[in-house]
């Protein structure tokens, strides 16, 4: 999809940097009632607190799918595409058709990271969306194919996005230095580069990848600024 590399970063950005630093520091887990109730609000009521509180406490979700995958990719582009892959599962949940969130959610990380490993030709086992992944609540099995939510994005919706994304790009401009600016594009794909793991971005920069990882922490700060501007609400 044209917003993947940036939602991959927006996703760093939201809910890993300065976030999730041990495995320890995860969210626990809500209670059964608790997340109902939060996936209500943001079902009936577009809640995006609740939303935001759905996604930070399944985190810990996000790190069990990846742990599946370790060594197919940088570990950092891996924990992005499994949290897009978690908001899109929190974005499309249906509470009525019985499945847990968790069951559901962790199909969605999964056929983000297996899509993102065809994608980088990283990994050549990528499972198939015919993968059985157990059993409903009614003993009915389960499918990749059968949970995944259509993503073909209404045309009004990728306008929007695409006015937000120049709009947070000008705003990147303006407050990262040339340098900083540079790094970002190229670690997640801003403005027509490829994606690219640290080890590439220092080599094609000529610096070293602990100094690319200064850069980008001190970045991803300033853009976390940015993006909790009430106008960018609603955009993740």
């Amino acid at each position: 999809m044209i917003f993947e590399p940036f939602m991959t970063f927006l996703s760093k950005v939201l809910f890993f940097s300065g976030l999730v630093t041990e495995k320890s520091s995860f969210p626990k887990p809500l209670s059964k009632a608790d997340e109902e109730d939060h996936i209500r609000r943001f079902q009936n009521e577009n809640c995006m607190a609740s939303k935001e509180i759905l996604i930070k406490h399944n985190l810990r979700l996000v790190a069990h799918v990846v742990k599946k995958y370790n060594g197919a990719a940088e570990a950092d582009d891996l924990i992005s595409c499994g949290t897009i892959g978690l908001i899109k599962a929190i974005n499309s949940f249906k509470l009525e058709k019985g499945v847990q969130i968790s069951t559901y959610a962790a199909r969605c990380i999964e056929n983000e990271i297996l899509m993102f490993l065809r994608v980088t030709k990283k990994h050549q086992q990528v499972g198939s969306l015919n993968e059985s992944f157990g059993s409903d609540r009614d003993g009915n099995e389960l499918i990749l194919a059968d949970i995944i939510a259509d993503e073909s994005d209404d045309p009004k919706d990728q306008l929007t996005h695409r006015q937000m994304m120049l709009k947070l790009v000008s705003k990147m401009k303006e407050r990262l230095s040339e340098r900083e600016f540079k790094i970002i594009s190229l670690r997640y794909g801003l403005e027509n580069n490829i994606s690219l793991p640290q080890r590439e971005v220092a080599k094609q920069l000529n610096i070293s990848r602990s100094y690319i990882s200064r850069i980008e922490k001190h970045a991803i700060e300033v853009i976390r600024e940015i993006v909790s501007d009430k106008a960018f609400k609603g955009f993740y």
